[in-house]
């Protein structure tokens, strides 16, 4: 059986995967993150984001997936308390990985967290058209809970 974990703190590597999915992603046609935007600069230029924030998932110690767990996200849940959610960002699965129920891996993990602190729900944003990535989301059980047109993205909630 694989052996899967995660470790947090890991910047420089969390962010290698984000720009190395972000290429594929690119590549296939998809509307991702551009690389100037993937940078330790960019990603820790608030209070709501540290080090610690960042995440890698393995399996048998080979990278497999990165993310961003934050406990504030004032741009699109301004009226939320702090530690009253964890915000997932920026979640990459490298392709070797991809289609082996990574998203649900991480999921179960975050929960784990979650329940450790207290917290009751994982919360994340995705544009409106990204119909495949609404998809992984709602089959990992969120519910979409807000549209909001005029900025094109949709936000998602999923109790712990």
């Amino acid at each position: 059986m694989d052996k899967f974990e995660i470790s947090s703190g890991e910047v420089d590597t969390a962010i290698a995967i984000m720009k190395e999915v972000a290429a594929w992603g690119r590549e296939q046609g998809f509307r991702v993150w551009l690389d100037e935007w993937l940078t330790r600069e960019k990603l820790l230029n608030n209070d709501e984001v540290k080090e610690e924030n960042f995440y890698v998932g393995r399996i048998n110690g080979e990278n497999a997936c990165s993310f961003i767990l934050q406990w504030r996200d004032a741009k699109w849940w301004p009226e939320a308390k702090e530690y009253e959610a964890a915000y997932l960002h920026k979640f990459c699965v490298l392709r070797k990985f991809a289609h082996q129920g990574m998203t649900k891996k991480v999921i179960e993990c975050i929960k784990e967290i979650c329940r450790a602190k207290g917290v009751k729900y994982i919360r994340l944003d995705t544009g409106i058209a990204e119909e495949k990535v609404k998809q992984i989301y709602l089959d990992a059980g969120f519910e979409i809970v807000k549209v909001m047109e005029e900025r094109g993205m949709a936000l998602y909630e999923l109790e712990v």
